[in-house]
């Protein structure tokens, strides 16, 4: 942090008693509460849903946007309804699909410096903006019964994780969770085994088993299908 954030925050805090720091964070409750009721309220009237993860940085010319508008509208025809992050990239080319393909477009926005407006493809009636990371991944979580997640950075990689760890913790129920792009993510995939399970015993094969990766937007629905087909769709908490 530079002298001068340290100064700013230091004067911000030396102008404001103790007490009214306190008050200010406990009003900030209210305002986490209203996301949360805003979300569910709209949220549980949409029905099933798949969420697409991906990095709001991808252009429209990217193979992996074609795959997302591709695997969108795929979705849409066996009933589903996308979710996404809302902004731009692979976010938008999952809504797109979804729009184009006469589905349901779902966005759940947030204002980022690099990301500060939602795409064009959501529902009017179904964009919702949030102030806050966790209330947004609580959304993600409680309403997706499914994961497809193509090339990303670390929010990307946020998103995918939590839904891991919840599943294998069995926090929540298990819901199929697929990779897009073999040559972006099968390094990952061999870490967890040789690393995180051969050598260091710190997760079992079973919780990589909870991970599909595949190359084409086809197999990507295919696999969300074929699990449902074994499983009862249902909320997730």
């Amino acid at each position: 942090m530079t002298d001068d954030k340290e100064e700013l925050i230091r004067g911000a805090f030396e102008q404001k008693s103790w007490t009214e720091i306190k008050a200010a964070s406990s009003w900030q409750i209210f305002k986490i509460i209203a996301e949360l009721v805003e979300g569910f309220e709209k949220l549980a009237r949409i029905g099933p849903c798949v969420s697409i993860f991906g990095s709001a940085r991808t252009k429209a010319d990217s193979q992996y946007y074609k795959l997302a508008e591709e695997i969108g509208a795929l979705l849409t025809e066996k009933g589903f309804g996308v979710i996404t992050g809302g902004g731009p990239g692979i976010m938008e080319a999952g809504n797109k699909g979804a729009k184009l393909a006469g589905g349901k477009s779902v966005g759940l926005n947030i204002d980022l410096p690099f990301e500060q407006f939602s795409n064009p493809y959501i529902d009017s009636d179904k964009l919702i903006n949030f102030d806050y990371f966790f209330v947004r991944k609580l959304m993600f979580i409680k309403y997706a019964q499914g994961f497809v997640v193509l090339p990303g950075g670390f929010g990307t990689l946020d998103e995918l994780f939590e839904a891991m760890t919840l599943i294998q913790t069995k926090k929540i129920g298990k819901f199929p969770i697929v990779l897009v792009g073999k040559d972006y993510w099968q390094g990952l995939i061999d870490w967890m085994k040789n690393t995180m399970h051969d050598k260091e015993h710190n997760i079992h094969l079973s919780d990589i088993d909870l991970i599909a990766v595949v190359d084409t937007a086809q197999e990507a629905v295919d696999h969300i299908e074929d699990f449902y087909s074994r499983f009862v769709l249902s909320p997730n908490f």
